[in-house]
């Protein structure tokens, strides 16, 4: 794909600018845990912006599940936080789960004039750059959506630099390398033992797992909101 097809945004401004096909990312952690909820055999995801909407989905469907954070920690009352670890060792075959978090999601949610929005992560981002391959569209924005959709992460840029980079044919060869180096930047909180009750240090190792995952996560629009759905890329 021709390099001047694709841009780099930014935060929630980014997200309102995107086009063409979408791809929000967050990787420390709404859509690395995304992925993990997938695996664990979650059905569908539905991204809300607000905290309240989550709440009033389960109270509509009491088998849903709710998961999300604000400033990182859980939110009261909600059966999961935003961390990846909690869904590595469990199995939710079939279940619908309600996600709202800071940053990714608001990101989604923001996004209104793109033709196709997927989450972006490390976990996937080969995958998704095959998606997009094979979908060839017209104009590719990647979004890194940083600490509460205001501030730019390094994580989040680095994703969006390497999903570039496979899809102009120029692959970062050291992405792994500048994945783990990730734990002294924006990473570090992870290791912070002050912070490891909403920051788990397993997290970093879950969302710095590059390439771990075989399939995208498609978001679609209707007038009841936001929702996805998995799809392996073959």
């Amino acid at each position: 794909m021709r390099e001047e097809r694709i841009e780099i945004l930014h935060l929630l401004a980014g997200a309102k600018k995107a086009r063409g096909t979408a791809v929000v990312i967050d990787v420390f952690r709404a859509f690395s845990l995304e992925c993990r909820a997938y695996h664990a055999g979650v059905k569908t995801i539905i991204p809300v912006a607000g905290v309240d909407e989550a709440f009033a989905l389960r109270e509509k469907h009491p088998d849903w599940l709710i998961a999300g954070e604000r400033n990182g920690a859980k939110i009261e009352g909600f059966d999961y936080g935003n961390a990846p670890s909690e869904f590595e060792n469990i199995r939710l075959d079939g279940k619908t789960l309600v996600h709202t978090t800071s940053a990714g999601v608001q990101g989604l949610n923001a996004v209104k004039d793109a033709d196709e929005i997927l989450t972006g992560s490390l976990n996937n981002a080969k995958a998704i750059a095959k998606y997009i391959e094979q979908k060839n569209p017209e104009h590719v924005s990647l979004v890194a959506m940083g600490w509460n959709g205001v501030r730019d992460t390094e994580e989040d840029v680095l994703c969006a630099e390497y999903i570039r980079s496979l899809l102009i044919g120029k692959p970062l060869e050291n992405i792994r390398q500048l994945a783990d180096d990730l734990r002294y930047t924006e990473g570090k909180k992870f290791f912070d033992p002050a912070q490891n009750h909403i920051f788990p240090r397993r997290d970093f190792d879950l969302c710095t797992e590059t390439d771990c995952f075989s399939g995208v996560i498609r978001v679609s629009r209707s007038e009841a909101g936001l929702s996805t759905e998995w799809i392996e890329v073959l």
